[in-house]
């Protein structure tokens, strides 16, 4: 897989499992220096939100992520992303996650890269 580039890429969620907290509403800012990712998030049940990663060596992308959803509670996950170069040109994530707090349930879900004019 060709080397992607996040930085300044803008992300919204697609799809999520029942278990999760992002939907349509949520957006992603993403940054990058080397093979460290980083990225804001917020929107529908989310408040404030932050992920941390590594891009690995096939690509793929190992994620820590913490938000404080719209109930004031402080969530925490992992979750390993895995890209794809749309027919267009755009970023689509599929991503397998679990939560780290609560009752430590899993899920999927898919974000796509949006473009800003």
């Amino acid at each position: 897989m060709a080397t992607i580039n996040y930085n300044g890429r803008i992300f919204r969620t697609a799809s999520n499992s029942a278990e999760g907290e992002v939907d349509a509403r949520t957006t992603f800012r993403y940054r990058q220096q080397g093979n460290i990712v980083w990225a804001e998030y917020a929107g529908g049940k989310i408040t404030f939100g932050q992920l941390l990663g590594l891009v690995l060596p096939d690509g793929q992308l190992e994620i820590r992520y913490q938000h404080i959803n719209e109930n004031g509670e402080l969530m925490t996950g992992i979750c390993i992303s895995t890209p794809e170069i749309l027919i267009d040109g755009r970023i689509r994530l599929h991503e397998s996650w679990q939560w780290t707090c609560g009752e430590r349930t899993s899920g999927e879900s898919t974000v796509e890269e949006i473009l800003v004019l």
